[in-house]
């Protein structure tokens, strides 16, 4: 930690204050419409209507990429009008060659994805919409669409800190092409948009992103600059007026019944696989009992249409790291963030990690009901969570319970406080914390937390924590972390990666422009990582360089040299099948990765490393080929191969997978992922049709297949197909 002080002492003098100037107004006004001019509209994308040429018009978008705060190449006008019920939204994003508008995407959730740098376009030309009602300066409603009208929607919390794109809202979007480009018609219900009580709510938090896809071209209303800014920098976005006089919430409840009916065959220990039918019913409720924060309950809880999980092949000897794809879990997640992150791996600590709920070693475990309250209330983010588990196997009913409270300092900065707890009629496990976040300035973050672990059996408490100070602008980066786990620290609803640890971890980042040769920046990175044990003992250390170059026309390589060391004080079994002695072991890695275009037809990606491995060799390559023939067809084709040579032992690792989709229409899509482990030699598949028979309300139809039983492959171990229908009524 010596080098701490320098370090930051370097981080304040680089960082000078930045205004992000802007050119022109930050602020729109919306238009009310008339009573007559309301039922004149028709979502077509057209922007037909009369009432559109009359509302005030943004049309001074400028560039973040690739030349910062230069005007857009193409002229893009954004219109927002407004009736007793519904805020619409009109875009006409011009473009002089139409004919090269790329729009391959029709599938619902797919026009934006969440990468390592946060939320950002997919392949196709694209549009955006950021609203902040509570002009919190934080948390905002996202809406995106492409010239297919294909919807997407997420939710933003602490300007990007957590994005959650599996959050599902009722709205609509229609979307058309023409001579002068193509054009959207966004239709936003206010209950969809939660908001303050009246005379606090104006003006709201607003931007727009666009994206040219062929030109690589990324433009924004406000949030343009490269230093630290951007679409989810919420903080950084202009001003909505004509706000006010919105309708009360009322009573507001949505209630959405479902119903499912399936049959089940299973291998059971004698061998056979008998046919099980099955039939439930369940509930979700949501109400908004005050302005902006929402009650969810929900009863019975079920999740058969949750896609399965992709395959992994645990080389360490720590858990694998599943995400969250359970869309209870998935709404406001972000409320309930806090930990450490893992960068491009797992996270070392996690306080609160959804998938503890419902899913035990031998499978799911019925979830027979749950409340969620969420939301602001007076310049606070609160969150409370009680779920209850029933009996299944070994497991007792169990209660998990989250409490989490983040209050507003200044702009963008808070303290904030949570609890976690566990118990069943055996134990418990309860983990209290404090955490906050503080922007010294716009281009330097300071944060951390510290937790406490008491549990009902001997051992099992212990601190946790962390701190961490980061800079960011176009051309330099920097950063700083302290993560300190106990022994016995202990957090049953959260994940914990190793405990007894201090690890330290810096970077600095270089990231010139050279302006020629066809490329638009190269990353040069320098990393190191430190971990010992609690009692000063090492444990294990890295260092190394990454090299990266991203073109103008999107395409990327990347290389990574490293080396260190790692202590083994516990000998363990490799892929439970290969021993590992307990030593000290010298580590190596050089790291190959080269992806194409997201624009182009066929998309490409490939990564390649090899490592000095436990006194030996590990060699992996990862390829993947992904093409959209058609906005109806999406294929990718995924390989991964693994070769492990070591003293005691080697073995080869396979996995492949197969994902398809077709979509029907924005409202109707089938999707297929197949995979196959040959270190498992496991089968399986999954086959999803999804109908939104209305706003809000889904037929699902879902196919699963798992074969593989011991050293037979096509052995049939489970399958399942279900029909699960879903009605969303609002009072």
């Amino acid at each position: 930690m010596r080098i701490a002080i320098p370090f930051l002492l370097f981080l304040l003098l680089a960082a000078t204050p930045l205004d992000a100037q802007q050119p022109g107004s930050d602020a729109v006004q919306a238009l009310r419409l008339t009573q007559d001019q309301s039922e004149a509209v028709r979502l077509d994308g057209l922007l037909s209507e009369a009432f559109w040429e009359s509302a005030p018009v943004i049309t001074d978008l400028r560039q973040q990429e690739p030349e910062e705060g230069a005007p857009a190449t193409e002229a893009t006008e954004i219109r927002l009008v407004l009736d007793h019920a519904t805020l619409y939204v009109g875009i006409l994003a011009r473009d002089r060659e139409p004919d090269r508008i790329v729009g391959r995407i029709l599938q619902r959730d797919r026009v934006m994805e969440v990468e390592h740098d946060g939320l950002e376009f997919a392949g196709d030309d694209a549009i955006a919409i950021l609203f902040d009602p509570f002009h919190d300066s934080r948390n905002a409603f996202v809406f995106a669409t492409n010239p297919n009208g294909a919807e997407f929607d997420a939710l933003i919390t602490d300007e990007g800190a957590e994005v959650n794109v599996d959050w599902r809202a009722v709205w609509e979007v229609a979307a058309t092409r023409g001579p002068d480009g193509w054009s959207a018609e966004f239709a936003i219900p206010f209950r969809t948009l939660r908001y303050p009580e009246e005379g606090e709510g104006e003006p709201w938090g607003f931007n727009v992103s666009r994206t040219i896809r062929r030109k690589n071209e990324m433009v924004l209303w406000q949030s343009w600059s490269r230093d630290n800014e951007g679409f989810p920098r919420v903080s950084r976005a202009g001003h909505l007026t004509g706000m006010d006089g919105l309708p009360e919430p009322g009573l507001n409840v949505e209630v959405k019944p479902f119903a499912l009916g399936g049959i089940r065959q299973e291998l059971t220990e004698d061998g056979a696989t008998p046919v099980d039918r099955e039939a439930d019913f369940g509930l979700d409720l949501k109400s908004e009992i005050r302005p902006g924060l929402v009650l969810d309950l929900t009863l019975n809880t079920d999740f058969a249409q949750v896609e399965v999980d992709d395959e992994q092949v645990n080389l360490t000897r720590f858990s694998l790291f599943y995400p969250e794809k359970r869309d209870f879990f998935l709404e406001n997640s972000g409320v309930f963030e806090m930990g450490a992150d893992g960068g491009f791996g797992p996270p070392p600590y996690r306080l609160f990690f959804s998938r503890k709920i419902g899913i035990g070693d031998d499978g799911p475990i019925p979830i027979l009901g749950g409340a969620r309250l969420t939301g602001r209330v007076a310049g606070q983010t609160v969150g409370l969570m009680n779920v209850v588990t029933g009996e299944s196997g070994d497991e007792p009913r169990t209660n998990y319970s989250v409490a989490r409270v983040k209050r507003d300092i200044g702009e963008n900065n808070f303290l904030g406080w949570m609890v976690t707890d566990r118990r069943d009629k055996r134990t418990s496990n309860t983990v209290v914390a404090v955490d906050g976040s503080f922007w010294v300035r716009p281009t330097l973050n300071m944060k951390g937390f510290f937790t406490r672990s008491f549990t009902s059996e001997l051992g099992g408490e212990g601190n946790t924590y962390a701190a961490a100070v980061e800079y960011e602008t176009d051309f330099i980066g920097a950063s700083l972390s302290h993560l300190t786990i106990d022994p016995d620290a202990q957090a049953d609803l959260g994940f914990i990666l190793r405990t007894d640890i201090r690890k330290t971890d810096a970077e600095v980042r270089f990231s010139p422009r050279p302006g020629r040769w066809g490329i638009r920046v190269v990353d040069v990175r320098l990393e190191g990582s430190h971990i010992s044990a609690t009692d000063g003992r090492m444990q294990d250390w890295e260092a190394g360089t990454f090299f990266g170059i991203d073109s103008e026309s999107g395409e990327f390589i990347g290389a990574k040299i490293g080396m260190g060391e790692t202590r083994l004080d516990d000998a363990f079994e490799l892929a439970d099948s290969i021993p590992i002695d307990e030593g000290l072991y010298d580590a190596a890695e050089a790291r190959l990765i080269i992806n194409t275009s997201g624009h182009r037809a066929l998309v490409g990606e490939f990564h390649g490393s090899w490592e000095k491995f436990y006194g030996g060799d590990h060699w992996r390559a990862e390829t993947s080929l992904a093409a959209s023939p058609s906005p109806q067809i999406s294929m990718e084709v995924a390989h991964e191969w693994n070769r492990v040579e070591l003293p005691n032992g080697d073995f080869t690792a396979n996995i492949t997978s197969l994902r398809l989709g077709y979509a029907f229409s924005t409202k109707l899509t089938t999707n297929g992922l197949i995979q196959y482990n040959s270190l498992n030699r496991d089968f399986s598949a999954n086959l999803r049709l999804n109908f939104i028979h209305r706003p809000g309300s889904d037929l699902f139809i879902v196919l699963t297949e798992r074969r593989g039983v011991e050293e037979e492959l096509w052995d049939l171990s489970n399958r399942g197909l279900v029909a699960k229908v879903t009605y969303l009524v609002r009072f």
